[in-house]
């Protein structure tokens, strides 16, 4: 790539990301039915033109910094040693999501207000878990690449992820739960611990 490809690029994710990040301040000032497209696209200084090459909505922008997280989750998937199962290769990928840079959720303040906010909107509540699912499945090929297998044809790629993602979700919907205490980092550990230790039936006498 040349240097005038590499800065056009650039540019576009600057763009992408102010525009994300304003929808998002918005939301969160404002709610979601007292935010448009224009109020968007004035708080960045764009037409609503260019709002639309980028996005297909407001709700869409909303999660884009999410979507742009878990590309981040992916990214650190990939990168994991060979020799890691699944299930580990994707908690060690969350574990360096956690602590790199751009900053993950637990260390934005407003990220834990916008996933609260995504669960009393049901607008957004579906933007983002479209978000969920499309990373879902790039995390599947990834582990599906990992292990030799065909995903379409052998159900452990997909069972794997499926795992590795509830354990992540719930650690999430725990860290946001009125007046939850506990820190993200530690109910991802918390969530992993779970699925190698399941707890035995209760004896109690029903």
């Amino acid at each position: 790539m040349s240097s005038s490809e590499g800065r056009r690029v650039r540019k576009v994710q600057e763009s992408r990301a102010a525009m994300a990040c304003a929808a998002v301040d918005l939301v969160l000032e404002r709610g979601l039915e007292r935010v448009s497209v224009e109020d968007v696209s004035e708080r960045v200084d764009v037409s609503r033109r260019t709002f639309s090459r980028y996005f297909s909505g407001k709700e869409d922008a909303v999660v884009d910094t999410l979507r742009a997280d878990y590309a981040r989750i992916n990214a650190a998937l990939a990168a994991r040693p060979a020799d890691e199962g699944p299930l580990t290769a994707y908690h060690r990928a969350l574990r360096d999501w956690l602590a790199g840079e751009p900053p993950a959720w637990h260390r934005v303040p407003r990220s834990g207000d916008l996933l609260r906010l995504l669960h009393r909107e049901p607008s957004l509540l579906s933007a983002y878990l479209r978000v969920r699912d499309e990373a879902e499945a790039v995390s599947v090929q990834i582990v599906a690449g990992r292990l030799g297998l065909n995903a379409a044809r052998d159900l452990r790629p997909t069972l794997a992820v499926s795992m590795a993602v509830g354990a992540f979700s719930t650690a999430v919907r725990f860290w946001i739960a009125p007046g939850a205490s506990a820190p993200l980092p530690h109910l991802i550990e918390a969530a992993f611990a779970a699925l190698a230790d399941e707890p035995a039936p209760s004896t109690t006498d029903q």
